[in-house]
């Protein structure tokens, strides 16, 4: 099982240029853990695309039907105090926004701290950086 955040979750929805190799990540390991907001940052670049014309009515509704599968069949981490508190030691830790901040801290809530081995997906640059500075073998390469 493997943390996913958002900007690896999205090219799982729709056709993009890293698509391929996250799909080939979940093929591997099809279980997911995901931050109680996951899915709102999801919807929100959905939804951004669509008003854009980037994504027709169609796509739109296939790749909200497809994040509600995941969502239903994932791990999630809730949005509870250590949660916050992480994130907030992370923002003076990393160069990171806030979301960021609280996508990593569910990821080291979700570990219990235990980093050593656990995957974290994800395809932003910051974040990812912080998360191997954090332990995570973070993917893809």
């Amino acid at each position: 099982m493997k943390f996913w955040d958002s900007s690896a979750l999205v090219p799982l929805l729709l056709k993009e240029k890293q698509s391929n190799v996250v799909e080939k990540i979940l093929k591997q390991d099809p279980s997911m853990t995901l931050w109680w907001g996951t899915t709102v940052e999801c919807t929100s670049a959905l939804m951004r695309r669509s008003r854009e014309g980037a994504l027709s009515p169609a796509s739109l509704e296939f790749a909200r039907r497809r994040l509600g599968d995941f969502e239903k069949d994932a791990v999630r981490v809730e949005p509870v105090e250590q949660v916050r508190e992480r994130a907030k030691r992370l923002l003076g830790v990393h160069h990171l926004v806030a979301s960021d901040a609280v996508q990593l801290a569910a990821a080291l809530s979700w570990c219990g701290e235990s980093i050593e081995g656990e995957g974290f997906i994800c395809l932003d640059g910051q974040l990812r950086q912080a998360a191997r500075k954090e332990g995570f073998n973070v993917s893809p390469a």
